[in-house]
């Protein structure tokens, strides 16, 4: 998809999306239409487009989209906006919005789409790129019947152009783009997307970048004593497979490890899940999923902070040669393990990749996973949890988050949670014998792993990488690419406070 800057509507566009906003209690006014345009519309319909969109009962809501009559073979689609102080978030949720009723439009076909919401500042004009690209995402069904893409060109209309917004532009799309490869990685039907083609895909997508690239196989992954991802990838025909992707810029001081758990499906082992809950496990690599994409983009930025990335992948099957619960495992670390249920499997691939990020001597690991079913349960479907060891490492993230526009809520971690580790076989257990904050004790175990001295975090992102609900803003039903903005946003904190 090509993106771009303009002063001016382009004469092929095919549609425009402009905005509404509240002024006065229950007065409204239209954002980005221009004067030619709205002289279009008094020719062709005797009215400007506020008339129409008033008409047409267009609001200034959040989720509020409207489509206007056509004028001169354009489509106009107004989207709410909400108050005339708009943030960036506002911007890519409306943004989206508007993409998002175009291409479920039936005539979409490689549409030139312009939006025009008046953002000048190059922050508002990244926002609003974003949101326009992720609105345009769409995944591609397995089918014999190819079809075109419905949008093939975006241009972001501003009063004035300059080389701080271009740059906001390239910076949009690398981001945008790499938040919908990890879409599309955890849309993909798990026949088809298992360990070993995601390794694959994983060293295909970032082939052309400055990134260098080593998969662990089975026997690579025994001599190399990952008990974890060995232990939870055994019951599957399909062998487990770590990646590692390390992005060194010439000059960089700091250095960032990424962890992402990617099982590619759960099945939840011999502990297996009931049927209805079975049907959603493809998108349990959701973590894996976005550490790739967003090393890849962090090079394509080319920021100045040295990352290294793990993706931890593995199929969690139930056969004959399934772990067990109880089973005592080593990991890489030396560390042993006594298994507490078959299906808290991801925290035992993750804990592997992070003791071996540790071997990197990294000045920070942040993890990232779709663990626990808990922290669906505490923060619903749309928030995802932050674990730290440390307050800046903890405001640190939460900045990231807030720039990126993506929604975390801190958990705690403490004496007490850690104790429920306890285990009389072994160094410690996987998971606690109570069912209570569970999401909490998987944070607990997995700071186990964390060499000591070493800031960490980890996202649990269970309830936002998957929308199961009907689409919103630009986020599609389906995988989410979670975390994604957040992981480069915290790259580009690191390389300019460096």
């Amino acid at each position: 998809m090509n993106l771009s800057i303009a002063k001016s509507l382009p004469k092929t566009a095919d549609a425009l999306v402009v905005g509404l906003v509240t002024i006065k209690q229950d007065e409204t006014a239209v954002v980005g239409v221009s004067a030619d345009l709205d002289k279009a519309y008094v020719a062709t319909y005797g009215c400007t487009v506020m008339a129409m969109a008033t008409a047409l009962g267009a609001g200034a809501s959040a989720e509020a989209v409207t489509v206007l009559p056509a004028v001169g073979g354009t489509r106009v689609v107004v989207v709410g906006l909400e108050d005339a102080d708009v943030t960036p978030e506002r911007l890519r949720r409306a943004a989206g919005n508007g993409l998002r009723t175009l291409i479920g439009m039936d005539d979409a076909d490689r549409w030139e789409v312009a939006v025009s919401l008046e953002a000048i500042d190059p922050e508002l004009v990244k926002a609003t790129a974003e949101g326009a690209i992720l609105g345009s995402y769409r995944f591609d069904k397995v089918t014999s019947t190819q079809s075109e893409a419905p949008v093939a060109s975006i241009t972001l209309i501003a009063a004035s152009v300059s080389g701080d917004q271009k740059a906001a532009i390239v910076a949009a799309e690398t981001t945008a783009s790499a938040v919908c490869q990890a879409r599309d990685w955890t849309n993909t039907p798990p026949n088809l997307l298992y360990p070993e083609t995601f390794a694959e895909s994983a060293r295909a997508h970032v082939r052309d970048a400055r990134i260098a690239v080593e998969i662990l196989d089975e026997k690579a992954l025994e001599r190399g004593g990952y008990g974890g991802l060995l232990a939870v990838g055994g019951g599957s025909a399909r062998g487990p497979r770590l990646v590692r992707l390390s992005y060194s810029p010439r000059g960089a001081s700091r250095h960032l490890a990424l962890v992402g758990k990617g099982i590619t499906f759960d099945s939840g082992g011999l502990d297996i899940k009931p049927a209805g809950q079975m049907a959603g496990m493809k998108c349990d690599m959701s973590g894996a999923a976005a550490v790739i994409a967003s090393i890849r983009a962090i090079a394509d930025l080319g920021l100045k902070v040295k990352v290294t990335a793990y993706a931890a992948m593995a199929e969690n099957m139930p056969s004959g040669s399934a772990y067990r619960s109880s089973d005592v495992l080593t990991m890489f670390d030396g560390q042993t393990v006594e298994n507490a249920n078959t299906d808290a499997e991801g925290r035992l691939v993750m804990a592997d990749a992070i003791g071996r990020a540790g071997q990197d001597k990294p000045d920070l690991i942040v993890d990232i996973a779709t663990l626990t079913g808990a922290c669906m349960v505490a923060l619903g479907l749309r928030t995802a949890g932050l674990i730290t060891n440390g307050e800046a490492t903890s405001d640190l993230l939460l900045d990231s988050a807030e720039a990126a526009g993506e929604d975390f809520w801190e958990l705690p971690l403490n004496d007490h949670t850690r104790s429920l580790l306890k285990s009389n076989v072994a160094d410690m257990r996987s998971g606690s014998p109570q069912r209570w904050g569970g999401a909490l004790v998987a944070g607990a175990f997995l700071e186990r792993f964390v060499p000591s001295g070493v800031a960490w975090a980890h996202l649990d992102i269970a309830g936002p990488a998957d929308n199961v609900d009907e689409p919103y803003g630009y986020v599609p039903k389906g995988g989410t690419g979670m975390g994604v903005r957040t992981l480069i946003a915290l790259a580009t904190q690191l390389a300019e406070n460096d």
